[in-house]
């Protein structure tokens, strides 16, 4: 039995680091994992062409997934393992979500292992995977935000203390993503130095539920770039003319949202800066099963 499924990066509305409160949108890169299941009950872990990135993640993904669902399927969890593969185009440690995509593309595939994806609620499953980067240790916030994003395309807002979904919306903007070399791990955030920007991320929450994305994602840009430390240099490159721009995650990438025109000249200002630059579309499809 094997299953495999694809979802989409993601870009930063709202950072819940400062409030428990964020806001995230899908982008059109993606992370594929492949599952096949054994019965000996070990769960084995790889990512393509790293080996030695560490694996506990989706490994913790099937466990939790097996879990909640093998008796469904008809099988005893304490006998099903697994080898799980994930092959991705979404940077690591660079603020695109890459480990929420991970997350949720290897609990769907191990749903659809199981034959039962289609029975799941997507935002159930979702959880599955937030609660299994949790207890990875790969997230300070769970994350919510970012896998709901990821998990059912668009834009959405949550509540990622209580994982409740506030809104989701459907968003047709083009995005500009640009990838300094240096990288940076949510769990090494400085979360005190964000949890002195409530305020702020207060103003950004109302802007998002109001459907002001993208004055949402600018003010968040500024105030999580002073709090964690990054140059506002590429945002101040953007404006005024894109229709947001803000550090994504916890950084380094940077995104900006409007049309393809105004985001190709955009481009042409932040190649002058070292990294990587993506334009890509947002998505208001989220995981699936291939």
């Amino acid at each position: 039995m094997d299953g495999r499924a694809v979802a989409p990066a993601a870009g930063t509305v709202l950072n819940a680091l400062a409030t428990g409160t964020g806001s995230a949108f899908a982008i059109d890169l993606e992370t594929t994992a492949t599952v096949e299941l054994t019965d000996d009950g070990e769960v084995v872990g790889d990512v393509d062409e790293q080996p030695d990135a560490d694996t506990t993640l989706i490994e913790r993904c099937v466990e939790v997934t097996v879990d909640e669902y093998a008796e469904t399927a008809g099988l005893d969890p304490s006998t099903v393992g697994a080898s799980v593969r994930t092959e991705s185009e979404v940077p690591m440690a660079g603020g695109l979500k890459s480990s929420s995509a991970a997350a949720n593309a290897t609990v769907l595939a191990t749903l659809d292992a199981l034959a039962v994806a289609d029975a799941v609620e997507r935002i159930d499953a979702c959880r599955l995977g937030v609660r299994a980067a949790r207890e990875a240790g790969v997230t300070v916030t769970g994350a919510f935000d970012d896998a709901s994003a990821s998990m059912l395309g668009g834009v959405t807002v949550t509540d990622n203390e209580t994982d409740e979904l506030l809104a989701r919306d459907e968003l047709d903007w083009h995005a500009l993503v640009f990838t300094p070399p240096e990288r940076a791990y949510s769990a090494d955030a400085d979360v005190s130095a964000c949890e002195r920007i409530a305020p702020m991320a207060d103003l950004v929450a109302e802007l998002a539920l109001e459907g002001r994305y993208g004055e949402a994602m600018t003010v968040n840009g500024f105030a999580f770039c002073g709090a964690l430390g990054f140059s506002t240099g590429p945002m101040i490159d953007a404006l005024p003319d894109v229709t947001g721009v803000s550090l994504s995650g916890t950084g380094p990438s940077y995104v900006a949202v409007g049309d393809r025109e105004t985001l190709e000249a955009v481009s042409e200002r932040w190649n002058e800066r070292d990294g990587t630059m993506r334009l890509l579309q947002t998505r208001t499809d989220g995981t699936r099963t291939i």
